[in-house]
């Protein structure tokens, strides 16, 4: 349906969208997650154009949208936007807001619009309010207007940009279930949110934005619930860290050692808890990594901490041959493993992107 290739935005020296690139296929609703400044927003505004993209395709049912020659009108037509300021006319009646462009720019008649209005309140569950203005309305029904607004236009994919992020919580609920019907009703949407549970009850897939890309994309559990990449997994369970580079077998082990005592007083941890952690390192670091990989020593350590579940995560990234320590490791005589073993909940070896990474939860 939407093949979007190569999609750059620059706003002079500023670099918002580097090289973004997916396909929207129909009946697919897509979430887009990521930290603020992450080019989410710009990215559903060059979707219909509301940016100009500085370079790459947008391409829509085979049609280039960036082409000169296309009927630009004809194709945003198919796109309708909800955005987070309502954007909803004062001077006119909440029924009036809705009839407007289909009258003007659909040329429909305007009994037909007036009824085909009045079913889209009723869906949104405002039928009552079609002769209200919109300084009547809370937030939460403002947005519903907006979304039937929308519909009206008769779109083939709606975007929603932060449809709640101006809505006080009490309001937020509303709204989200409007978007879960039209979910269960087959309509194409991507949507900018941060309402991570959300996200994973109605999306079929998720977009992680940083950096002005895709950073990783897949269906909600595995981007939610087990991202792979670290930039992911810290947003996601809102993880604070601390870093820690090794590039020489005689490195510092004070200086790591206070880093990871000021960063865990800093989130509250426990006295015990910074010092398993420490402990943990040293024994993985000096007893088993740092003497297999002799002169070429390159570990970036990370420590984090979750502010949604309190766990503590170690990543261990380091360069070399294929190695986890956990596979060759004997427990009846490899005391360093069986420390480690005892302290670590979880662990996890994986081979990315040429590297080694030893993930463990304590």
């Amino acid at each position: 349906m939407i093949s979007v290739k190569h999609l750059s935005k620059h706003f002079g020296s500023l670099i918002v969208l580097k090289d973004v690139n997916a396909e929207i296929e129909k009946g697919e609703v897509i979430s887009v997650i990521g930290p603020s400044g992450s080019g989410k927003s710009t990215f559903l505004r060059c979707l219909n154009l509301l940016e100009t993209p500085t370079g790459g395709e947008i391409i829509i049912d085979g049609i280039n949208l960036l082409d000169k020659k296309t009927n630009v009108f004809q194709l945003r037509r198919k796109m309708g936007m909800v955005f987070q300021s309502f954007n909803l006319f004062s001077h006119l009646m909440v029924i009036e807001n809705i009839m407007l462009g289909p009258v003007h720019l659909l040329k429909m008649h305007r009994q037909e619009a007036f009824e085909e209005s009045m079913k889209l309140l009723a869906m949104v569950g405002l039928a009552e309010k079609a002769y209200a203005y919109p300084d009547e309305l809370s937030g939460g029904q403002k947005q519903r207007v907006a979304i039937a607004r929308t519909l009206a236009m008769k779109p083939e994919i709606v975007l929603f940009d932060e449809p709640t992020s101006a809505l006080d919580p009490t309001m937020v609920s509303e709204v989200l279930a409007v978007i879960r019907k039209l979910a269960a009703d087959g309509m194409t949407m991507m949507i900018v949110t941060h309402e991570m549970k959300f996200a994973r009850d109605v999306s079929t897939r998720v977009l992680y934005m940083d950096e002005g890309v895709i950073f990783e994309e897949g269906t909600p559990d595995r981007i939610l619930v087990k991202p792979r990449r670290e930039k992911t997994r810290a947003f996601i369970h809102r993880i604070k860290t601390f870093t820690f580079e090794i590039r020489s077998s005689a490195f510092d082990l004070y200086a790591l050692n206070a880093g990871i005592e000021t960063f865990g007083r800093r989130q509250f941890l426990a006295e015990k808890q910074i010092y398993n952690i420490q402990l943990v390192l040293e024994e993985l670091l000096l007893n088993k990594l740092l003497p297999r990989l002799g002169r070429q020593v390159d570990i970036n350590v990370t420590v984090g901490s979750s502010e949604e579940s309190h766990e503590i995560e170690l990543t261990i990234a380091y360069a070399g041959d294929p190695y986890n320590p956990f596979e060759d490791a004997d427990d009846s005589d490899d005391l360093p493993m069986l420390i480690v073993r005892k302290l670590a909940t979880q662990s996890e070896y994986v081979l990315e992107e040429g590297r080694n990474k030893l993930r463990l939860t304590m």
